[in-house]
């Protein structure tokens, strides 16, 4: 088959993707619809040397291929290639263009792959879901033994929550831009895909009941992180078919069309686009929450600090280590406002780094709700008009 008509053949399936997908969608089976589509079709373009791997990687390697994201290749060669080799690689690269894929590839050796790993965390964790697709197998055993071999699970946690740091600073620390950023934004995919890469570089699984299964999290905050991670696939998926390319931004331009094709209908009140904003704010503001209690559960497992005996602050706080710790699992529950006394006490303590992960993310949930009906009543007890009440509860849901 001609580059032409391959190309035609792939334009023509992923139509017939997009279409099927409008019509009834379901993100997980639409992601792995067009990475095997894309894995039919590099396989069939010839080229790759004889003793060489075509290995894919990243997101295309864990099988989740959005419509408009690069296809992340590696030609894992067995020596450094000669001149003709080289040559020959080009000529294969080039012909993955020309029938339409956006490649992002890398040409290594075994031995490279481990030193670029080494030296760059990105590298690491684009490999840590290598796949094989074609070429030689023993090749590709070779590279996920090396791989083990160097794998350090601590230091790798270490190194994932800087670079999440850095990437919050340059969104600014907050879920709730105005056009945030699906993928890179707090709360946004990159948010969940941090936990999924650290567990699975520490063979604790890679799917959310895994980490169920390992106690890092209650089978209800399994629940709610795969709940978000479906809307935002969703949500990415369609942005992308919109855009006509690859754009993970909700700008103000797409956020209309966006709002009509997920449902949303405009209001007396407010707006189709405000209704689905505030959905993706509430859903980001709950990948947030989970990926700091996550993480710290990780940290705990992998990267324990010494243990240390914890100093009482108070009958309801004490301090472990440089994280303010709850006396009891059920102070939220018991006593809601107390989760008010934490913030201040964290104001108090410049010296800590946070509170300790509580075991169950759903009391913080259920204390919130109970600070902000309090908070309602106080506000309603001074002053019982209309206005006044609907400024307690506007104030107290943003709040939360």
């Amino acid at each position: 088959m001609t580059a032409a008509s391959l190309r035609e053949q792939v334009a023509a399936e992923r139509a017939a993707l997009r279409a099927a997908y409008l019509a009834r969608p379901n993100p997980r089976r639409l992601l792995k619809a067009h990475a095997q589509l894309i894995d039919r079709t590099v396989k069939s373009v010839p080229g790759l040397p004889d003793d060489a791997a075509l290995v894919a990687t990243g997101g295309y390697g864990r099988g989740e291929l959005y419509p408009a994201s690069d296809i992340d290749l590696l030609v894992l060669l067995a020596r450094e290639p000669t001149t003709a080799e080289r040559e020959s690689l080009e000529r294969l690269i080039g012909t993955f263009w020309d029938v339409g894929l956006e490649i992002g590839h890398s040409v290594r050796t075994v031995e490279g792959c481990i030193q670029a790993a080494a030296e760059d965390v990105t590298v690491r964790t684009t490999l840590l879901e290598s796949r094989y697709l074609s070429g030689s197998r023993a090749l590709f055993r070779k590279l996920e033994q090396a791989l083990g071999r160097a794998s350090d699970p601590a230091a790798f946690l270490k190194a994932k929550k800087l670079e999440q740091e850095q990437r919050h600073a340059k969104h600014q620390d907050t879920p709730y831009a105005l056009e945030p950023n699906l993928k890179e934004a707090p709360g946004g995919l990159r948010d969940l895909q941090v936990i999924q890469w650290i567990a699975l570089a520490a063979g604790l699984g890679r799917r959310w009941s895994d980490l169920v299964a390992q106690r890092l999290i209650e089978r209800d905050e399994a629940r709610q992180l795969a709940k978000g991670e479906a809307l935002l696939q969703d949500m990415r998926i369609r942005l992308h078919y919109l855009a006509g390319r690859r754009e993970d931004r909700l700008v103000f331009d797409v956020q209309t069309a966006l709002a009509a094709q997920l449902g949303y209908r405009d209001s007396a009140n407010r707006r189709a686009s405000e209704a689905m904003m505030q959905r993706y704010y509430q859903t980001a503001k709950g990948v947030t929450q989970l990926n700091t209690i996550v993480l710290q559960n990780l940290e705990e497992r992998l990267a324990p600090e010494p243990d240390v005996a914890p100093r009482a602050l108070n009958e309801r706080f004490r301090i472990r280590g440089e994280r303010l710790e709850i006396v009891r699992e059920d102070l939220f529950d018991e006593q809601p406002l107390a989760i008010l006394e934490s913030f201040l006490l964290l104001m108090q303590h410049q010296e800590l780094r946070g509170m300790t992960a509580p075991r169950c993310a759903p009391c913080i949930g259920r204390a919130t709700a109970s600070t902000r009906a309090f908070a309602a009543t106080r506000w309603r007890g001074s002053c019982s008009c209309t206005s006044c009440s609907s400024r307690a509860a506007s104030c107290t849901s943003s709040a939360a």
